[in-house]
Order: structure tokens, then C-alpha cells, then sequence
């Protein structure tokens, strides 16, 4: 007989809310206070899970076991691969030599630091997320940065800044149409909102970015490059998602912010500029690089974009899963009940276990690396020790990724992460700002925007109806506010670590990007305030 979720197990709201945020307390308790390893950290909050599950939300051992053992085979295939993959691109770019000159097409096209960032953390991490998301952006930019020599911890807090506006539109539109999946909602009024209330920080970001790296001074020195990037940005990705389609926001918004910025910088450049070592004296010292050449360098690159947008089409996408490898996971598909307010009615709980790697991102990223090997005459022997290589470094990472996402999974299976929601549901006038923190902590618990999406989609809908105020605003801000909280989600603060070399400053990675969340997620819900409230006309 399926198991119902329970929302307030002690039936005092605070009591059941401050123990469902038990597991979550305890992973940042050993991260942050305890200055202990990532994945201590993070088997000690999947063991608090677990207990806290069983115990005070009363969910039967077997479904929580289950839950876990999900969460695993989830984290290992949809986050642990892309970042072994995206390393693997790396150590191949690096291998053939085309890493160093990647770097002087980007030194001579602008040996300023700052504009560096932006180009590589903003609009080609932007692109990133648009195809495939899944942990690429920071992990290829990440090592990107370094390799044009960034700090790692630097480029570490850029990356994950520089991954928030975008990700309402990641993996080819795959949030939005979740959202629209449980709200029932239609899909291009959703992206239509989103694409009024994200511009703007789409505008802002590539200036908040070099902020914190230099002084206001230093910002507006290169001020018209930045105001380039991020307005060409915004302006294309409300049109897009206004009034074109849902799915290539991010991919034809960050292409356009690319070739504009790039255009510009062939006739501006700043008084002073802020040159790292590397870049200064060997990249934009060597000679320019001809057209073909920087396509070669670029080459691995371009192919794995290639193969995540080839594969996240949706027509491309259906064909690749054709030869389905998902089945129901005995034990514990259907047999959790979702209940209201999360949902209509009680609703069972899906728990399907695809095995399918063909599709994913990290796939798609892994073929570009052999394929670029291959092109680039990398012997076998030599990929498979660099591949050994890769993996070796990733064992921490993996222990960690399988914690946290275990954690995830069995917080949403017992229904704690509900419990959690439902505590800023009872703010009346301010529920829009609330709300939109909900988006945020959504992310922060689950890992994605898509996930955040699928767990308060429809509990905002249903709270904006009780309050007055429009269903679409409060489902597009849980997406919205959803981003801003991509950069402190555990899984990600794990892709930044390992891709940047960071093992064991998972805690300072944390603290460096946590105020910048919570100020922009606060941001976007006062935006929203203001559709709500102020600016009802421009609701679609």
C-alpha cells in the first residue's frame, strides 16, 4: 500500500520545519563550521536524511533505502559524468596543444582580465548551460579560466556567479517545460515571463561579475564592453523567449552576445588594462593566429557543442532514447503519495531509473573529446591513461556527488523539502518575494532549476490563486528566483571544486558565493514584487 507524505508530522509548523531542515543543516554544519572534506560532509547529511525520514516523518525503511540507492545511480549519471567528461575535453585540449593557442585567440582578442571573464565565464558558460547544463558551464569554463591563468578558487566564484540568468532556459528550455508540465500552464507564457523578469540581471551580471574581482574603479573602466555583453544578452533573450520559442534562449542569446562583444572589442579597448601574467607575457606576445588555426584550437570545443545541441533537440533527443534502458524502480516507484497542497489530489511518486548514457550531456561531451583526439592524432594508449587519470581524480568527487544527491532524494521522497516550502507560504502581502525564495531554495536543495520547478511548481500556483495574484508570475518566479540559487546547491560547489582544482575549499567556495545568492535571489523578488503589484499590465 503506497505511503502518504506527511507535512506536519509534530503538528506544530515550526517544530516539523525545523526538523526536515535537519539533513541540509548538518551537510553545511560539517562543510562550513567543521571544515571537514566535501564528502564527509555530505555522507553525514544523506545519514541525518535518513534518519530524520524514518523517524519523524515515519517513512518506511525500504522506500528511504530505495531513495537512496536513486539517488546514486541519478547523481552518478546526470552529474558525477559531465564533469568527468568535461575534464577529459580539457586534459585533451591541453594534450594536443591546442589549449595554449585557445588562449592566445582569447589573449589577442583581449588581454584585459576582466573582459576575459566575461567572455569565457558569462557568454560561452551561457552557451553551455543553453545545450546541455548537467554541470558543463563551470566545469569546461572553470578550466578554462585557469588555463588563461586565473586563480582556481577565482575562477571557481566566477563561474558559478556567472551561471544563474541563463539557467531558466538550460538544457534546451527543459525547466520551463517542467514547469509547464505540473502547473499546466502554457509553455510559451511561462518563458514569456521569465524573459521579463531575468533581463535585467542578465544586463547586470557580466558588472557584478568583474566587480568582484577588481575595484568600481576597475569596473568602470570597462564599463562599455560589459554593458555590450550583458545588453546584448538581455535584449535577445526577452525577445527569444517573448516571442520566438522556448528552447534556444540561452544558446542564440549567448551567440549573439559573443560575435557582438567580439565585434566591438576589434575597434574599443580599455586605458588601462588588467593583464594576467600568463596571458601577458606569452599568449598576447605571440603572434596572431589565422583563421584556421584558432578553428583547430577551438575544434574540440565546437564539437562537443555540436553533439550536446545535435542531442538535446528534441526530435534528435526522442531518437536517442528510443532504445530505452529506464524501468521502474520495485520498491519505491508509486509508492510515495504526494498530497495537498503540493498537489491536487494524491498523487503517486514516479521513480524510474534510466540507464540510457546515450543521451546525456556528459555523452555528448566525451564523444567530443574522442572524436577531437582522434582528429588530432592523440594515440589510444594515450587517451585511455588520460581518461585513468581523470577518473582517479574524481573519486572524492564522486563520493561526494553520490551524498548529496542521496540526500536530495530522500528529502523529496519523504516529503521534508515540502515541509520547507510550505513554511513561506503564510506571508500574505510579501508571498511574492517570498515565493520567489522558495524558486530559490528549491535549487539549492535539489541541484537544478528543472528539479526546483517540478517540486513548487505547482504549489505556487495554488497559493497564487488562494492570494489573488497570477498563477503565471508565481510559477515563472519560482524558476527565476531558482537561478540565483544554482551557484550554492552542493552539487554545483562539488563541479567548481573539482574542476578548478579546489579539492578541500568546498567550504570557502560556499561562503565566497553565498551573499551574492541570497542578495540576487532577494533582487529578482523584489522584481517580482513589482509585476505583482505595480506592473499587473505587463503579466502575459
Amino acid at each position: 500500500m503506497p505511503w502518504q507524505q506527511v507535512y506536519d508530522p509534530f503538528h506544530a509548523q515550526w517544530l516539523s520545519t525545523a526538523v526536515a531542515a535537519l539533513p541540509v543543516v548538518t551537510l553545511f554544519f560539517v562543510l562550513v563550521a567543521l571544515r571537514q572534506r566535501v564528502w564527509r560532509a555530505a555522507l553525514a547529511g544523506a545519514l541525518v536524511a535518513l534518519a530524520v525520514a524514518i523517524t519523524a516523518f515515519g517513512m518506511p525503511v525500504r522506500l528511504a533505502g530505495y531513495a537512496a540507492l536513486h539517488g546514486v545511480v541519478f547523481g552518478f549519471l546526470r552529474i558525477a559524468w559531465v564533469i568527468v567528461a568535461s575534464i577529459f575535453l580539457y586534459e585533451i585540449a591541453v594534450e594536443t596543444g591546442q589549449f595554449e593557442r585557445m588562449k592566445r585567440s582569447i589573449a589577442h582578442l583581449s588581454n584585459d582580465r576582466r573582459i576575459q571573464a566575461v567572455l569565457i565565464a558569462f557568454c560561452f558558460g551561457a552557451f553551455l548551460e543553453g545545450l546541455g547544463g548537467g554541470g558543463a558551464p563551470v566545469a569546461i569554463a572553470g578550466a578554462f579560466l585557469i588555463g588563461l591563468g586565473f586563480p582556481p578558487f577565482e575562477a571557481a566564484v566566477l563561474c558559478l556567479l556567472a551561471n544563474t540568468a541563463p539557467v531558466a532556459w538550460g538544457g534546451v528550455g527543459n525547466p520551463i517545460r517542467t514547469l509547464a508540465g505540473v502547473t499546466g500552464l502554457p509553455e510559451h507564457v511561462l518563458s514569456a515571463m521569465a524573459g521579463r523578469i531575468l533581463p535585467p540581471f542578465s544586463l547586470i551580471l557580466p558588472i557584478w561579475l568583474v566587480r568582484t574581482m577588481t575595484s568600481t574603479r576597475g569596473t568602470i573602466e570597462v564599463m562599455p564592453a560589459l554593458l555590450v555583453s550583458g545588453g546584448t544578452f538581455a535584449l535577445i533573450q526577452f525577445v527569444w523567449s517573448n516571442y520566438i520559442e522556448i528552447g534556444l534562449v540561452d544558446v542564440v542569446a549567448s551567440i549573439g552576445s559573443l560575435l557582438v562583444s567580439v565585434a566591438f572589442l576589434k575597434y574599443w579597448r580599455p586605458e588601462h588594462p588588467q593583464c594576467l601574467e600568463s596571458t601577458s607575457d606569452s599568449a598576447a606576445s605571440a603572434p596572431p593566429l589565422s583563421t584556421r588555426d584558432v578553428l583547430v584550437a577551438w575544434s574540440p570545443f565546437i564539437l562537443t557543442s555540436v553533439f550536446i545541441l545535435a542531442g538535446g533537440l528534441p526530435a534528435s533527443a526522442r531518437w536517442l532514447r528510443s532504445a530505452s534502458l529506464a524501468f521502474p524502480l520495485t520498491g519505491l516507484h508509486n509508492q510515495v503519495l504526494r498530497m495537498p497542497p503540493l498537489a491536487p489530489g494524491p498523487t503517486p511518486e514516479s521513480a524510474v531509473m534510466d540507464l540510457n548514457v546515450i543521451p546525456l550531456p556528459g555523452t555528448a561531451v566525451f564523444a567530443g573529446a574522442l572524436v577531437s583526439a582522434w582528429l588530432l592524432g592523440v594515440p589510444f594508449t594515450r587517451m585511455t591513461t588520460l581518461m585513468a587519470r581523470t577518473w582517479r581524480k574524481m573519486i572524492p568527487s564522486l563520493v561526494a556527488i553520490s551524498g548529496m544527491v542521496s540526500l536530495a532524494f530522500i528529502t523529496r521522497y519523504a516529503g521534508m523539502d515540502s515541509v520547507l516550502g510550505l513554511s513561506l507560504t503564510g506571508t500574505g502581502w510579501m508571498y511574492p518575494l517570498f515565493g520567489t525564495l522558495l524558486g530559490w531554495l528549491g535549487v539549492a536543495l535539489t541541484g537544478t532549476d528543472a528539479g526546483s520547478n517540478a517540486l513548487f511548481g505547482n504549489l505556487q500556483q495554488v497559493t497564487a490563486k488562494q492570494l489573488g495574484l497570477s498563477p503565471v508570475l508565481m510559477a515563472a518566479a519560482n524558476s527565476t528566483g531558482g537561478v540565483m540559487g544554482k551557484m550554492i546547491d552542493a552539487q554545483s560547489i562539488v563541479v567548481a571544486s573539482v574542476a578548478t582544482g579546489q579539492h578541500g575549499h568546498e567550504a570557502a567556495i560556499f561562503k565566497a558565493v553565498f551573499f551574492h545568492s541570497i542578495v540576487l535571489a532577494t533582487l529578482v523578488g523584489v522584481v517580482v514584487m513589482l509585476y505583482a503589484y505595480v506592473l499587473t499590465a505587463f503579466i502575459p
